[in-house]
C-alpha cells in the first residue's frame, strides 16, 4: 500500500472514532465537555479539508467565507478566550493543574489542523486526530477503572508525540522554506484575481478588516507606486549581497515573509526576484509546538486573533523538555539538513515585509501558563545554540543575506492613507544624501575611542561605549554606513563595540520590543554585559525581572551589548510625531530615529570573516567582540541567537559625543539636534 493510501486509511479510521465521541458519556462531566469540544473542532477541520479538496471553498461568496473564517478562530478571540480550553487559566480551573495544562496544550496542537486543512496536508491532520484519540482512550480507561486519569501518563503521551514527530515536522517546515515547488501561497498570490478579495480566505489565516482594507488600498494604487515599493524591497535584497561581497548568483531561492493584504506588492516582488534568478518560497508562521509560537510572527501570516493566546503558549515546551528530547531535536535537525543539503546551499535568505499599526500589546502573566524551569531555560538556550550552529553549516552565514521593509495597516488610525504615503516616502528617501551625511559622522567617530550617550527629558541614560582601535585608520573604519539595503529605510551607522570598558545605565521610559511594551526599562552595564535590570510593568520586581529575562534575554543569564548605532532618519521621527504613532513603529523604523543599543549577538553573527567595505572604500573591521571571538575555541559560547534593539528617541537625547585617546571631544548630537558640521540637513525634518 502506498504511503498516501495508508495515511488516508488511518485518517478515515480516526474520523470514524472521533465522530462517536460527542454522543458518549464515559468520562466525568468536565472531561466529557472538553473531549466533545475537541471532537467537534476536529470534525470542523475535516469539513474544511473537504471544502478545499473538493474546490467548494473557491466557489463560496465573500460573506460566506468571512463567516467560515470567523468560525475557525472564534474560540480563541479575546471575547471568548476566557471560556476556552485554549486558555490555560480556564483549562486548569476546570480540569486541574496538571491535566488542565496538558489538555490546553493539546487543544493548541489540534488548532494546527487549520493550515493543514487548507494545504490539504492529510498526514498533518492524521497525526493530530490520532493524538486526540490516544489521549481520549486514556481517559476512557480511567473512567472504566473508576479512577482519575494519571497526569504523568497523559504527559508521556504528549511527550512521545513531540519526540516521534519532531523530525518529520521539521522536515516539512524546512522543505517549505527551501523548495519552491511547495507553492501553496505562491499559487494564490500569482494566479488569483487580486481585485476579488475572496482570495484572502484561501490561505487559511485569520482575516480581519485590516487585511481586507490593506488589500483594497493597494488595489487602488497606481501600478508605478506598487512597482516602486516592490523594487525598493527586492533591490535592497540584491544590494545586500553586493555590499557584503557575497555571490548572489550561487543562490536559487529566497524566502518571502509578509502579512496578508500586501499581495499586489508581493506579486511584483516575485517577478523581480525571478528576473534576479531567485525563486520565491513562502513558509507559514508557526502554529504548533514543532514550529514554536510567538507573539512576533516569523513567516507569512494573517491577523493575530489573540496575542495573549500566543503569549500564554509560547513556552509549552516546558511540559516536555529534558535532555533526551533536546538531543532528539538536534539529531532531527542534522538529519533533515543532511538529506537536503543541496537545497540548503541554494537558499539565499529571507526577504521580509513587516506591517505595523495595530494596538500595542501588554501581556498578562498567568500562573497557569507553562513556563520553563531554570534547568529547562539553560537546556533551551544550549539547544538553540547547537541547532543554530547546524543550520549555519548548511546555510552558511557568509553566503546568505536578507532584507526587511515595513508598511502600516489600516488599524493605525483614521489617517491611514496619509501615513501609508509618508511611510513609502520614508522607505524611498535619497540614500545618496544620507550616505554622504553619515560618512561625515563616521569620519568623526573613527577619531574616537569612547562614545558618550546621555539622556534628557526624563530619560536617565548615561552610557560609555568603547570602540575598537583602528590599526590603519586610512583604510579601516569601525562603523558601517548603512543605506537602503538589508535594513530599509535608510538611516544609521552602526558598530560592534568592545565590551571591556562599556558601562553605565541605559534607560527608556517607554519602549516596544518585539510587540511587547516595557515601561521604565533600566539596564545597567559593566564591561559590556547587563549586570542588573528592571522595568515598571508589574507591581512585583520579581515579575518585572522575569518579564525581561523571558522576552529580552530569551532565558540567558546575561547578555552583552552586541551593537551600538546612531539612527539618522529624522524624517521617520518627524512622521511618527506628526501622526502620534511612535508606539506603533516597528523596530526596523524606530531604530533609525535615534541612537540604539542591541543586546545579544553582533550584526555580523557568523559573518565575521566576510570582508565588507563602506562606500568610501574603507574596510569595516569592528565585526566582533570578546564573546563572538570565542567561536574559534568554543562556538557554544560565542553566540546567543538573539539581537534586540533599544532606541533612545531624539527628544530624549541630551548628548551624543565621542572622545579621542587624547581627551578631545566631538559633539554629534546635543539636546536632540545634530550639531556636527555637515549634518544640518538632518535637522530640517526635526524642525517640522
Amino acid at each position: 500500500m502506498r504511503q498516501e493510501e495508508l495515511i488516508a486509511e488511518r485518517y478515515g479510521l480516526a474520523l470514524t472514532r472521533i465522530r462517536e465521541i460527542p454522543s458518549e458519556s464515559i468520562c466525568g462531566e468536565a472531561y466529557r465537555d472538553y473531549f466533545m469540544q475537541m471532537a467537534k473542532f476536529v470534525l470542523m477541520m475535516d469539513q474544511t479539508y473537504m471544502l478545499v479538496e473538493g474546490g467548494t471553498l473557491r466557489q463560496m461568496g465573500l460573506e460566506e467565507l468571512k463567516a467560515h473564517n470567523h468560525s475557525l478562530y472564534a474560540d480563541i478571540l479575546p471575547v471568548h478566550y476566557g471560556d476556552s480550553y485554549a486558555n490555560p487559566e480556564y483549562a486548569v480551573d476546570r480540569l486541574g493543574k496538571s491535566i488542565g495544562k496538558c489538555l490546553s496544550f493539546l487543544y493548541t496542537e489540534l488548532r494546527a489542523m487549520i493550515p493543514a486543512a487548507y494545504e490539504t496536508n492529510l498526514a498533518s491532520m492524521t497525526m493530530r486526530a490520532e493524538l486526540l484519540l490516544e489521549v481520549y482512550q486514556l481517559f476512557v480507561c480511567a473512567a472504566e477503572e473508576r479512577r482519575e486519569p494519571d497526569g504523568e501518563e497523559l504527559r508521556q503521551i504528549l511527550y512521545w508525540y513531540v519526540s516521534d514527530y519532531y523530525e518529520a515536522e521539521f522536515e516539512e517546515k524546512s522543505m517549505v522554506l527551501l523548495d519552491a515547488d511547495r507553492d501553496h501561497a505562491r499559487r494564490i498570490i500569482m494566479e488569483s484575481d487580486l481585485s476579488d478579495l475572496r482570495y484572502l480566505y484561501w490561505f487559511g489565516e485569520y482575516v480581519t478588516e485590516n487585511e481586507l482594507k490593506t488589500a483594497a488600498h493597494l488595489n487602488g494604487m497606481a501600478p508605478e507606486k506598487i512597482k516602486l515599493m516592490a523594487d525598493t524591497y527586492t533591490e535592497g535584497y540584491r544590494i545586500g549581497f553586493e555590499v557584503t561581497n557575497k555571490d548572489i548568483s550561487i543562490k536559487e531561492t529566497v524566502a518571502v515573509r509578509y502579512f496578508l493584504g500586501f499581495e499586489q506588492v508581493i506579486r511584483q516582488a516575485v517577478l523581480n526576484f525571478d528576473r534576479i534568478g531567485l525563486q520565491s518560497t513562502f513558509y507559514r508562521a508557526g502554529t504548533s509546538i514543532f514550529q514554536g509560537r510567538s507573539v512576533n510572527k516569523n513567516g507569512y501570516c494573517g491577523a493575530n486573533p489573540n496575542k495573549q493566546y500566543d503569549y500564554d503558549h509560547k513556552e509549552d515546551m516546558a511540559l516536555f523538555l529534558d535532555g533526551a528530547l533536546a538531543e532528539r531535536r538536534v539529531e532531527a535537525v542534522r538529519n533533515v539538513f543532511e538529506r537536503h543539503k543541496e537545497l540548503a546551499a541554494l537558499y539565499g535568505g529571507p526577504a521580509v515585509v513587516e506591517s505595523f499599526g495595530e494596538e500595542p500589546f501588554v501581556p498578562g502573566n498567568k500562573e497557569s501558563a507553562c513556563r520553563l524551569s531554570e534547568k529547562q531555560q539553560k537546556l533551551s538556550v544550549s539547544n538553540a545554540g547547537r541547532i543554530a550552529d547546524i543550520q549555519n553549516e548548511y546555510i552558511k552565514g557568509e553566503e546568505r543575506s536578507f532584507t526587511i521593509i515595513a508598511f502600516p495597516v489600516p488599524q493605525i488610525g483614521e489617517r491611514y492613507e496619509e501615513i501609508f504615503d509618508d511611510v513609502v516616502r520614508i522607505n524611498t528617501l535619497d540614500y545618496m544624501l544620507y550616505r554622504d551625511i553619515q560618512q561625515k559622522i563616521i569620519d568623526v567617530l573613527d577619531k574616537g575611542v569612547t562614545v558618550l550617550v546621555k539622556g534628557m527629558n526624563g530619560n536617565e541614560t548615561d552610557m560609555k561605549v568603547q570602540l575598537h582601535r583602528l590599526e590603519k585608520p586610512e583604510t579601516q573604519t569601525n562603523f558601517e554606513n548603512c543605506v537602503a539595503d538589508v535594513n530599509i529605510p535608510v538611516g544609521e551607522v552602526f558598530t560592534s563595540p568592545l565590551l571591556a570598558g562599556t558601562e553605565g545605565l541605559l534607560h527608556v521610559p517607554r519602549v516596544f520590543l518585539n510587540e511587547l511594551e516595557y515601561r521604565d526599562l533600566r539596564l545597567h552595564f559593566q564591561d559590556g554585559f547587563v549586570t542588573d535590570y528592571g522595568c515598571g510593568n508589574f507591581p512585583s520586581e520579581e515579575d518585572n525581572r522575569k518579564y525581561i529575562r523571558d522576552n529580552v534575554f530569551h532565558h540567558h543569564e546575561k547578555l552583552p551589548l552586541g551593537e551600538f548605532a546612531i539612527g539618522t532618519n529624522t524624517t521617520a521621527f518627524s512622521v511618527a510625531r506628526k501622526y502620534g504613532i511612535e508606539d506603533k513603529l516597528p523596530i526596523l523604523i524606530a531604530e533609525k530615529t535615534g541612537p540604539h543599543f542591541a543586546l545579544g549577538d553582533t550584526c555580523y553573527s557568523h559573518e565575521e570573516e566576510v570582508k565588507s567595505y563602506n562606500p568610501d572604500g574603507k574596510e569595516i573591521v569592528a565585526k566582533e567582540n570578546e564573546v563572538s571571538v570565542l567561536r574559534d575555541t568554543d562556538v557554544s559560547k560565542a553566540y546567543f541567537q538573539c539581537h534586540t534593539d533599544i532606541t533612545i528617541p531624539y527628544d530624549e537625547l541630551g548628548e551624543l559625543s565621542v572622545l579621542t585617546a587624547s581627551g578631545e571631544k566631538y559633539v554629534i548630537i546635543q539636546n536632540g539636534q545634530f550639531v556636527l558640521p555637515g549634518c544640518e540637513e538632518l535637522n530640517r525634518a526635526l524642525a517640522e
